[in-house]
């Protein structure tokens, strides 16, 4: 399908989905975010995709929805935090208000020296509604996320780093490079390994510990009924790379 306010093209295991609406800076739009939303539909339904990269063509990352459109900014993150695979936003620019709440909506974040990140809502009198409020806090801690989104003032990248924000912090010039090696390096694990970590993290963020164990133990154990497991074994064994296939 083409699109026209995003690219998604496939290389390998990863999948790579770049907004484009440089002119407006990366600003989402509800036909944006619904392009978003079917591309994150087809990599969902893609057995050969581990990986998808979300990245921006202009001088920001995503500089929020439009004002005329504000629910942009739910549909687009939403559209992320539901995919199973693993999701890496690259962050060259400015994250702010709903581009930064989509960029939370990924698993890891990586950006550049240049990029800044602000959920400036509350200063006209509103509150992040794409996730901000909820997501911030399980990234950052809920005191700092408080600070951020009270005082809707900005952060450069290397404090983002500090918090972890991000896990990553490089050049404009570097960040293709080590995205794609992470990348790589995921994309190259069992497709259903990949699957339950995320699940496993991101569902135990709600359950007691207790319950979260029990979830852990019951990923672990239908792991070990698939033929990925008995081929990571083998490979172990024979002293080779191991050749995954999703099942």
């Amino acid at each position: 399908m083409r699109y026209q306010t995003i690219t998604y093209n496939k290389m390998g295991r990863a999948g790579y989905i770049t907004l484009n609406r440089p002119h407006k800076g990366d600003e989402l739009t509800m036909q944006m975010s619904r392009e978003l939303a079917d591309a994150c539909d087809a990599a969902s339904q893609d057995d050969e995709l581990n990986v998808l990269i979300l990245s921006s063509e202009g001088d920001n990352f995503c500089s929020g929805s439009d004002p005329q459109e504000p629910d942009a900014g739910y549909v687009a993150a939403q559209a992320i935090a539901s995919i199973d695979k693993v999701t890496i936003a690259a962050i060259d620019g400015n994250a702010l208000g709903e581009g930064l709440e989509l960029a939370l909506a990924c698993d890891i974040r990586i950006a550049t020296k240049r990029s800044r990140f602000c959920l400036p809502q509350i200063a006209g009198g509103a509150i992040p509604s794409a996730g901000g409020t909820q997501r911030l806090p399980r990234i950052v801690g809920p005191s700092k996320a408080l600070e951020l989104i009270l005082t809707a003032e900005p952060i450069d990248a290397q404090e983002a780093l500090r918090i972890g924000l991000v896990t990553e912090v490089v050049s404009s010039g570097e960040l293709s490079t080590e995205v794609e090696k992470l990348a790589s390096q995921i994309s190259g694990y069992a497709p259903i390994a990949l699957r339950y970590v995320k699940e496993a993290v991101n569902k135990g963020m709600d359950l007691t510990l207790e319950q979260g164990l029990r979830l852990e133990a019951d990923l672990y154990f239908l792991i070990q009924t698939t033929d990925d497991r008995m081929e990571g074994i083998r490979a172990f064994l024979e002293k080779r790379a191991p050749h995954f296939k999703g099942k």
